[in-house]
């Protein structure tokens, strides 16, 4: 089974794994809250899509205030 994106490019984005599991939770909380107020369908899962924002360079890790 092949994962995609690739690790290694989701790496490219995000310095970390373990980082990476808290950028890609974090923007799939919002992507199902944002859908869920809207009354919007979503046709892929909230971590799927999560996944593709990271890999396109839309989602970055945010420093911890």
């Amino acid at each position: 089974m092949m994962l995609y994106p690739p690790m290694n490019k989701l790496l490219e984005q995000v310095p970390s794994r373990y980082m990476l599991v808290n950028v890609v939770a974090q923007r799939a909380r919002q992507i199902a809250s944002e859908a869920e107020e809207n009354g919007i369908s979503l046709d892929d899962k909230p971590v799927t899509l999560a996944i593709r924002e990271v890999a396109e360079g839309k989602v970055t890790p945010q420093a911890a205030e």
